[in-house]
């Protein structure tokens, strides 16, 4: 029994340095993004994207969705609950927190608790077919909007 326990402690220590560092983590990119005014990332070609498709960008951290309609949205790889990297689940059509089970839609709704907010979302725009997104500071929202998109 004492075991169970100094393996419950170890676990619930780890988690919590874990969750402090990710914290700690997240706020010197996010002041390393705020100091330049605009960040842009070429994000590919319109025609490179199918209906329903989500793409990650790792040299901007985010992902690329392209909704049903052909229009663009570019969300944030943290989750609002705690700053866990979510991944595209492309079975379940959703995003799914590793760490504490949230779900998003790909709009980046909430679709399952603990979190509280939509992810966050980076302002794009399409010019001659290349879409290009403002990684300089995430969006925070409270919904998904019609003017976070962009169309081509």
């Amino acid at each position: 029994m004492v075991r169970f326990w100094h393996v419950l402690v170890a676990l619930a220590s780890f988690e919590l340095l874990w969750v402090a560092g990710s914290l700690l983590k997240s706020r010197r990119v996010n002041r390393d993004k705020a100091q330049g005014s605009s960040h842009l990332i070429a994000a590919g070609n319109v025609n490179q994207f199918k209906p329903g498709e989500v793409k990650g960008i790792p040299q901007g951290g985010f992902y690329l969705v392209c909704q049903e309609d052909g229009s663009f949205l570019a969300l944030s790889k943290t989750c609002t609950h705690l700053g866990c990297t979510v991944p595209w689940n492309k079975e379940k059509q959703q995003f799914t927190c590793p760490c504490h089970g949230s779900t998003f839609d790909s709009t980046g709704l909430v679709m399952a608790a603990p979190a509280t907010r939509p992810l966050d979302y980076y302002p794009l725009k399409i010019e001659n077919g290349e879409i290009w997104v403002d990684i300089a500071v995430p969006v925070k929202r409270d919904a998904f909007a019609s003017f976070q998109i962009g169309r081509s």
